[in-house]
């Protein structure tokens, strides 16, 4: 069966609050000093979804990459979290961290199946579109993931308009 392809999405401004790390793509590929699923391990086993004040009204979980070095070579920041609904405001609970998703065109990847393949399989359909079509250019600013349940996965992808 051929994944659909990615929809082109205009997306608001909104703010999603959780733990983070900082990591680069050749890192997560070496399981030595792989950081990624010790991020979500920590996030899931510390209930931090249920910890973080005025949660946003879907429920859905986040995986937010920003702070972008140059692009998927360089290291960049992941969160880990839900999102908030006042962007901006103070987190009461210590350690947390807020990301602003910034606005614009994103293209959408959905993935199902098992995690964690599910989401790797996915960013490689990223990496490959990106390869395939060389005259969409991605922002680097923030791209999520937003787990629709515990199998399925949207990957949106800040684009160049």
């Amino acid at each position: 069966m051929t994944p659909p392809s990615p929809v082109l999405v205009q997306i608001p401004a909104f703010s999603v609050a959780g733990i983070a790390v900082r990591t680069r793509n050749s890192d997560e590929r070496n399981p030595a000093i792989a950081r990624l699923g010790g991020l979500w391990n920590r996030f899931f086993s510390q209930s931090w979804e249920r910890q973080l004040p005025a949660r946003g009204g879907d429920g859905r979980i986040f995986g937010v990459y920003s702070a972008y070095e140059s692009d998927e070579q360089g290291a960049f920041d992941v969160t880990a979290g839900v999102a908030v609904a006042e962007p901006g405001g103070t987190l009461a609970v210590p350690d947390a961290r807020r990301v602003d998703i910034q606005p614009g065109g994103y293209l959408v990847f959905h993935g199902e199946g098992d995690m964690p393949q599910m989401v790797i399989d996915t960013w490689l359909r990223v990496w490959r579109y990106f390869a395939e079509n060389p005259q969409c250019r991605r922002r680097f600013a923030t791209d999520f993931e937003a787990y629709e349940g515990p199998d399925q996965v949207a990957i949106h992808v800040g684009v160049m308009l």
